[in-house]
């Protein structure tokens, strides 16, 4: 696959965008489930847009001078926009130092700069922003400013996993393209034809994410999760402290921690109320036995969202599995108040 092809369940998709390429928006916003390919799809947009071939129909050529060097990684008028990790940021080394990274009102100066010169090529000034959920509210406040009164030429794609934190101002001021994710078979298929064993497990660990579900398949942290599921899913011999100095030393983001008790919680629940597994459908049996007691773990749910909300501030990271562990025993004991 190069850099131009997409994923096959994006071919319908890119048609339907580029029924009428002459009335295309001069700002896209690209949203869908994480891991469904919508950088991809962006970046093939971008390159789109600096093909110089004259002929150029809905792909870009990947010939002319403007696609090579795009492919180089060097087109003097495309820019991605994206968070960069503080200095300090060192997930190995300093775990209370956690910060979440951002697009920053400095990186919106720059990018002004930018799209407000006139093209090196003498064609579009393309900017991707990913994930434009990732600007905090200066620098959203100041992109803004940009959507409103685009310089002539100046084309922005952004790509968000989670619309909603977006301002709703930026949203009005694009074409939203809401990218699907592929059905069940579809999924599988191409994941097995990547090679990856047990496709339809690791899809459903993935909530049905092709992409995600090929990390989940090639992560350095399965035997991690695999110990977190195993001991949550028996509270009676858990212990607490144990499991959360095995997190810990384990140095993984604990948003993905967090993501896991989600999926976990949400299969729980789900089962009880509905019989239905969506995440994890190889520990049937442990969430079977805990299915009673689904509607005693609503206001956990609450605590795993605030602690996902936080889950980049310098915390000291035992403490909060401690803590979400502690009251994960609580709520199945029916003893966990709001």
């Amino acid at each position: 696959m190069t850099q131009y092809t997409l994923y096959p369940w994006q071919e319908a998709e890119w048609r339907q965008l580029m029924h009428d390429p002459a009335r295309l928006p001069h700002a896209l916003l690209l949203t869908g489930e994480p891991g469904i390919g919508k950088r991809r799809f962006a970046e093939r947009l971008a390159a789109w847009y600096l093909c110089e071939h004259p002929d150029k129909s809905i792909a870009p050529c990947g010939e002319c001078e403007g696609c090579r060097w795009q492919a180089a990684g060097n087109h003097p008028d495309f820019r991605i926009l994206a968070p960069s990790d503080p200095v300090e940021e060192d997930a190995e080394e300093t775990k209370t130092k956690r910060k979440q990274p951002i697009i920053g009102v400095e990186d919106i100066r720059d990018l002004t700069d930018f799209v407000n010169l006139s093209a090196h090529r003498q064609g579009a000034r393309v900017t991707l922003v990913y994930p434009a959920e990732a600007m905090n509210t200066a620098a959203a406040n100041a992109f803004l400013k940009t959507l409103e009164e685009p310089p002539t030429g100046a084309q922005f794609i952004l790509v968000t996993h989670q619309a909603r934190r977006l301002l709703p101002t930026i949203r009005s001021r694009c074409r939203v393209l809401a990218l699907s994710t592929p059905d069940t078979a579809s999924a599988t298929t191409w994941l097995e034809q990547q090679g990856v064993n047990d496709a339809a497990l690791h899809l459903a660990h993935a909530g049905g994410s092709p992409l995600a579900a090929q990390e989940d398949a090639e992560a350095e942290w399965l035997p991690l999760r695999n110990s977190v599921l195993d001991q949550i899913g028996a509270p009676q011999t858990l212990n607490v402290l144990s499991l959360a100095a095995e997190i810990e030393k384990a140095k993984v983001d604990p948003a993905k921690v967090i993501e896991w008790l989600q999926k976990w919680t949400h299969d729980l629940i789900t089962l009880g109320m509905s019989g239905r597994i969506r995440y994890y459908p190889d520990r049937t049996t442990a969430l079977n036995k805990l299915a009673p007691r689904a509607s005693r773990m609503l206001t956990y749910v609450d605590r795993l969202q605030q602690a996902q909300r936080l889950a980049h501030h310098p915390l000291n990271a035992r403490l909060v599995f401690e803590s979400l562990l502690f009251d994960y025993l609580a709520a199945l004991r029916g003893k966990l108040t709001g």
